[in-house]
């Protein structure tokens, strides 16, 4: 097994959050992706004061980017309204479970 195909498997739970370069190594990707992602507006840092520092839901949504990008073979901008589709499904979901009209 080469160094590049090691699989990292990372938790955070509740206020846990990882510095900008460790959070890139357990998303599998680089500081510079990360970092794009923020400036695409496609992913928000838990904490931007004094560093940038990301915790689990956003852990999950780069692996989700990574994935649809991978699956796909999409870019940045149709990703960007992948997520808003699955952000809104999502949400309508919520809603109907509250309601008490949740799918089957």
């Amino acid at each position: 097994m080469n160094p590049s195909s090691i699989l990292i498997g990372v938790c955070l739970a509740g206020d846990e959050a990882l510095e900008l370069e460790a959070f890139a190594v357990a998303c599998g990707t680089d500081a510079g992706f990360v970092r794009l992602l923020v400036e695409e507006g496609l992913l928000q840092p838990a904490v931007t004061q004094p560093a940038w520092r990301f915790g689990g839901e956003e852990l999950a949504r780069v692996r989700r980017i990574r994935r649809l990008q991978r699956d796909f073979e999409a870019n940045l901008q149709s990703v960007a309204v992948m997520l808003d589709l699955i952000d809104e499904i999502e949400h309508l979901r919520a809603q109907l479970r509250r309601a008490g009209m949740a799918p089957r």
